[in-house]
């Protein structure tokens, strides 16, 4: 059965390229012009990749996206003409698992596209179970708790703290952080570590701004102590 991807755009060029495109390469496409069409096709049944754009008519994409990680952690690769850090950002501190900016090129989205579908189906074998006096993870289970109790922490957080995980006391570049988590031609978007290594701090540090588990070593890379 072929992989389903929901292209959320509401140019009709760029829908109907993407749509030729993933289709030429086996894959089952739809595609819907607005949020609120995106999210009620989402709810009536989940696809295994969203293509979302974040200038639509009716809702903001990034509302979107912040609905669609209420309820799901399919991938989501935002696709949009904003280019300002600060959107990137916010995209990928809401569960955006990649950001493209338009214009692009058709074969670098299609790589990116490959990858998103190869780590949502993909089940690794994780890591040891991280015990510390703060927090848990079992990466078998993907249970994670704290003080307060459970812990929801999305896929990709996942995929970086079970990278971390796996060299464990030991400084973990910047690039294979990269590569593990978002694919083999990530190495140079640094700025997606920033984001979800902040976000992680948030989710199991005590105090975030200064952090005891999960630490930067500038320059280099993040180990998890």
């Amino acid at each position: 059965m072929s992989e389903r991807v929901l292209v959320v755009d509401d140019d009709p060029t760029i829908a109907r390229t993407l749509r030729i495109n993933l289709k030429a390469r086996g894959l089952d496409v739809e595609t819907v012009g607005c949020g609120l069409d995106a999210l009620s096709t989402c709810a009536d049944a989940m696809p295994d990749l969203v293509v979302l754009d974040l200038g639509l008519p009716d809702l903001d994409g990034v509302d979107v996206l912040r609905r669609l990680r209420q309820s799901s952690s399919v991938p989501v690769i935002v696709l949009s003409a904003r280019q300002e850090a600060d959107d990137k950002v916010e995209a990928l501190d809401e569960g955006a698992d990649d950001y493209v900016t338009k214009p692009f090129g058709i074969e670098e989205l299609m790589a990116r596209v490959r990858a998103a579908l190869r780590r949502g189906g993909a089940e690794p074998s994780g890591p040891a179970p991280v015990v510390t006096a703060d927090f848990s993870l079992d990466f078998t289970t993907y249970e994670a708790s704290g003080p307060t109790g459970a812990v929801h922490l999305t896929p990709t957080e996942w995929r970086l703290l079970a990278e971390l995980a796996r060299h464990r006391g030991r400084v973990v570049p910047h690039e294979q952080l990269l590569r593990a988590v978002w694919g083999p031609q990530y190495g140079r978007e640094s700025n997606y570590l920033r984001v979800y290594c902040g976000q992680l701090r948030r989710k199991l540090e005590p105090e975030p701004s200064r952090p005891r588990w999960i630490v930067t070593e500038p320059g280099i890379g993040y180990v998890l102590r």
